[in-house]
Order: C-alpha cells, then sequence, then structure tokens
C-alpha cells in the first residue's frame, strides 16, 4: 500500500503541480543540452582559434599608419617557436640546415690596409674580433650559431655597443628582444631610429640581500649622435645610455613594421600538421597489428571461439592476436578464421611528405635534406637542382649579416680614432645628426668580409687558380698569399701576415737576397742602407778608430 503521507500519492490536490514540475524538468533538460552543445561549439572555436594562431592577423596602432603585432603577440610567438626548435624534429632539424648554410663555413673579416705611417687599422679590428667577451657573442662559433638561432625563433636581435669614450673599446653584448618595448623613429623620416625602449627588472646583491627594481632605458640607434647640446641625457626620467649604441637585425619584416617576424612562424602548423599524421600512421599501425584477423561463427558460439583464440599458444606474450610465427587455432567446421583484407587502404608514411614539403618550403630548405631522406625519386641530380635557388636564399642571408657586421667594424674603427687613448689617428665632422670619421690618405679602411662558397672546390684547383692569377703579375703579394692561405684553410692568417710585412706593411719575400731587396727599397724611394740590421752596423770600426 503506497504511503499516504506521499505527495506524489495525492491525486486531487498535487496531480496539476506534479505535471507542471515534470514540464520544468524537462524543460531545464533542454536546456542543459543546448548549453552543452553551444559549450561544444566554444570549444571547437577555441581549438580553432588555437591552431589558426598565425593567422590571427595584425592590430593597427592607434594615431599611426602601420601595422604591427602588440608586445603580447610577439612574446607568443617567440614563445612557440622557441619551443618548437627544441622539441619538433622537422623544427630542429630546419635550424641546423640554416645555421649550417651560412655559418657553417665560417666568415673572413679584414681590413684592406697596406699604409706605411705606422697605422695598422686591420690589427685594431683583430684585436677588436679576438678579446674573449666579443669572442662569446659576435665573432665566435657559438655566438654565430646563437645569431642564426635569434633570427629563426625571435625575427630579431639587437647588439648593444658598449664603448670606452677613453680608449675606444668596443664590447658586443646581445640585448633580450622582449625587453625592447618601444622603438622611437625620426618623426619626419620613419626609417631612421634614433631610440631603443628597454623596460626590465633589475636584479643586485646589496648585502646578504637580493634586491629587484623596475628600469627603464634608452639606448640610441648605431650612427645617431645629435650635437652635445641636443642630446638629452634623460627621456621622461629615464637614462638615456650614450655611450652604448645598439645596432638591431630583423628579419622577414613586414611593409611599414619596425619588428621582425622569425624564420619558424610560418613553418609551426606544417610541422604540427606532420607530427600529428605520423603520429596517426603509428596508432593505424598497431590497430591493424592488433586486428589483423577476423574471426566468424554462429552467435551461440562466440563465447567458445573466443576462448579458443584466445588459449592458442603465444597468445598471451602478443596480446591476444593470432598472428605469432607457430601459433594454432582449432575451430568447428563451422568457424572461418581469415584475416582482414587491406585492398585500397593507404598506410604507408610517405603519404604525409607533402605536409613536410610545405615545412621547407616555409623554412627555405629542401625537403630532401629536411628529411634526409631522398624518397622515391630523390635522384642525386634532384638533389642538386633544389639546392640552387637554396643556396641563392641563404646568400640573401649572408648579405644580412655581412651589413651588420660592417656596422659594427666601422664603429670600431671610428673610435679607435675618436678616443683621446685610440690607436688610430683621423679627422672627425659632424654632419648633422651623424659623426663621420676620416682616415689619412694613406690608410685603407676598407673591410673585406669573406664567406666560404657553398660547393666545396679541392683545393688543388683553387691553388692551381690562384697561381695562374698570380702569373699575371697583377695582384699584389700580400693579396695573393692571403688567397692561398684561405685555399688552404689556414688559420690565424693575419698572425702569418704580420710575420712577412715589415713595420710600414710592406711584404717582405722570405727567399729575396739582400742584393735584390736592396734594389727593390732604392726603386720604392727608400733608402737601401736601411735594410742593414743593427748587428751588421756594429761589425763596422767608428770612423776615428
Amino acid at each position: 500500500m503506497a504511503n499516504s503521507t506521499d505527495p506524489w500519492t495525492q491525486p486531487t490536490l498535487y496531480e496539476a503541480d506534479r505535471e507542471k514540475s515534470l514540464l520544468r524538468v524537462a524543460h531545464l533538460e533542454d536546456q542543459i543540452t543546448a548549453y552543452a552543445n553551444t559549450l561544444e561549439v566554444v570549444q571547437e572555436s577555441l581549438a580553432d582559434a588555437q591552431l589558426a594562431f598565425e593567422d590571427r592577423g595584425w592590430t593597427r596602432l592607434s594615431m599611426q599608419a602601420q601595422h604591427e603585432l602588440s608586445d603580447s603577440g610577439r612574446a607568443q610567438i617567440r614563445d612557440l617557436c622557441r619551443i618548437m626548435a627544441v622539441m619538433n624534429p622537422l623544427m630542429k632539424r630546419g635550424l641546423s640546415l640554416r645555421t649550417a648554410y651560412i655559418h657553417g663555413q665560417g666568415v673572413t673579416m679584414t681590413v684592406r690596409d697596406q699604409s706605411d705611417d705606422g697605422q695598422d687599422v686591420n690589427a685594431v679590428v683583430q684585436e677588436f674580433l679576438d678579446d674573449p667577451g666579443n669572442v662569446k657573442t659576435f665573432s665566435g662559433a657559438q655566438a654565430h650559431e646563437e645569431m642564426e638561432r635569434a633570427a629563426y625563433t625571435d625575427g630579431e636581435l639587437a647588439a648593444a655597443l658598449f664603448t670606452d669614450p677613453m680608449t675606444g673599446r668596443v664590447q658586443v653584448r646581445w640585448l633580450p628582444v622582449e625587453q625592447i618595448t618601444d622603438i622611437i623613429t625620426d618623426p619626419e623620416d620613419q626609417v631612421t631610429v634614433w631610440y631603443y625602449k628597454r623596460e626590465y627588472v633589475e636584479r643586485a646583491v646589496v648585502g646578504e640581500r637580493m634586491t629587484e627594481m623596475w628600469r627603464t632605458v634608452y639606448y640610441p640607434a648605431l650612427g645617431y649622435e645629435p650635437p652635445a647640446g641636443q642630446r638629452p641625457r634623460y627621456i621622461d626620467g629615464a637614462e638615456v645610455k650614450w655611450d652604448a649604441p645598439v645596432r638591431m637585425v630583423t628579419v622577414n619584416r613586414p611593409t611599414g613594421s619596425t619588428r621582425g617576424i622569425p624564420d619558424a612562424f610560418a613553418a609551426i602548423p606544417w610541422a604540427r600538421s606532420y607530427k600529428e599524421f605520423l603520429e596517426q600512421w603509428s596508432v593505424l599501425m598497431k590497430a591493424l597489428a592488433r586486428f589483423a584477423w577476423q574471426a566468424k561463427t554462429r552467435g551461440d558460439r562466440a563465447k567458445t571461439v573466443a576462448g579458443k583464440i584466445s588459449a592458442a599458444p603465444g597468445m598471451e606474450a602478443r596480446g591476444g592476436n593470432p598472428a605469432g610465427v607457430g601459433s594454432t587455432v582449432v575451430t568447428d567446421p563451422n568457424t572461418t578464421l581469415e584475416a582482414i583484407p587491406k585492398t585500397g587502404a593507404t598506410i604507408d608514411a610517405d603519404s604525409g611528405r607533402p605536409l613536410a614539403a610545405m615545412v621547407a618550403a616555409a623554412l627555405d630548405v629542401p625537403v630532401t635534406m629536411l628529411l634526409g631522406d631522398p624518397g622515391m625519386n630523390g635522384a642525386r641530380a634532384v638533389a642538386e637542382t633544389l639546392d640552387q635557388p637554396t643556396e641563392l636564399t641563404m646568400t640573401l642571408r649572408r648579405a644580412l649579416w655581412t651589413e651588420f657586421r660592417m656596422d659594427i667594424l666601422n664603429h670600431v674603427i671610428d673610435w679607435a680614432v675618436r678616443a683621446p687613448k685610440g690607436a688610430l689617428k683621423g679627422t672627425v665632422r659632424r654632419e648633422r645628426n651623424r659623426v663621420l670619421v676620416e682616415l689619412p690618405d694613406n690608410d685603407d679602411r676598407t673591410i673585406d668580409i669573406s664567406w666560404p662558397d657553398f660547393k666545396s672546390t679541392p683545393v688543388d684547383t683553387l691553388v692551381k687558380a690562384i697561381v695562374e692569377a698570380d702569373g699575371t703579375m697583377k695582384l699584389p703579394p700580400l693579396v695573393t698569399l692571403r688567397l692561398l692561405l684561405q685555399a688552404l684553410k689556414v688559420d690565424d692568417i693575419d698572425e702569418i701576415l704580420d710575420e712577412v710585412t715589415d713595420d710600414e706593411g710592406n711584404y717582405k719575400d722570405p727567399e729575396a737576397t739582400a742584393g735584390q731587396a736592396a734594389v727593390d727599397a732604392f726603386r720604392q724611394g727608400r733608402d737601401p742602407a736601411s735594410l742593414l740590421g743593427d748587428d751588421e752596423e756594429d761589425d763596422d770600426p767608428p770612423a776615428d778608430a
């Protein structure tokens, strides 16, 4: 018998309320279902937005006729590219290939100086390049790799040239690009940069305590140096580091923008797709290995047949798969066991090669080298044909680094003249917001930055060509010697050249006789007696002896 106190058993008093409640519950269930569907759509939209992060577009800055990504957007791009360059094999391989193409064979930086006034411009440059601090940040192999990695993952890098105004010594140090929050340009010329604004947290040890302080500093752009009376010491209360001009390098910079885009950015979605393809292919292989056989029997015998198959020899070790060699399954005449057909199924990993090709296209490297596999049609001629445009692309990047190095080395030479205790002499003049330095007429400050050819030429071929060129009597001996040393890949070329030149920078032939040296000195307008050593002069008795 139903409980008389149950309100739902009172048909006369509560029947109508019960029907309303049921309708209300049904309505709430419909709303919950609708909300669940809406939530699913929102989650899919967020996933699509995450995958299409690179398509979020540019936001127009207020009061400016140019397009920029926000600081937070650039930070997310850098973080994503840095992670992918470490974790994704294709992205890591692409970085290694680009670095090897551009910096793998090194670079030679010298000054074409053969003056006879006692000034050695090349020695100043070589001293700067050999400085231990500059080797780590500018001239060393590790520095070259880090520079290319910054272009690959950050799209830009900033070099601060800390300069001693008394001695002219220059130290190159990198500024984290995420700390550069603003770039101030000439209001009448958006191409000319004046200042770089840096905001960061400065950490210092005071006594036994670690302190942190938020700092804002402005750095002048390299080459921008207004007169002393127009040179502010502070901007909005922040210090201006006039002794540390900044040379910034940007790659893939959109028109009208002042910031760069990483080389790796365009390849990220395709690298993800290729990774997901291989993961799905691996899952498919596992599925085919597990469900490679199909058993058919009557419905009432399904459990019995399944028990016989799982108990067959070798089943336990292989997870219940009747695919082991020597495995045996005994069934009755009504049961058949056959392999699942794979006709028409695409189960090869090469189907994802177009995705890898898109990664290679974004990174400007051949897909054969990116994958380390020539493929089915990967003949050597095809690989070499694909390599030619890659060489041209990397030549353009080398030109970018050449300009960067040229600007920094010219700054080193300028301050060797401008500093009171500098190693060089010259004249200094001003042209608006720039300072121009000129060496004496007989001093050559032409900087030669030489990159080896991409394709290695046999040493005997190079030497033969240099010898034939020297036979024309048109090349100076020092130029011929430098070319030979470079062809032989000799280290410390400048030290060897110093050993075969005199104090005035003239070439001394080690096989020349004293008589020939005296004739050469006479033809050059010098005193042949100056070639005699002090010991030879001491052997002669005094005139009054």
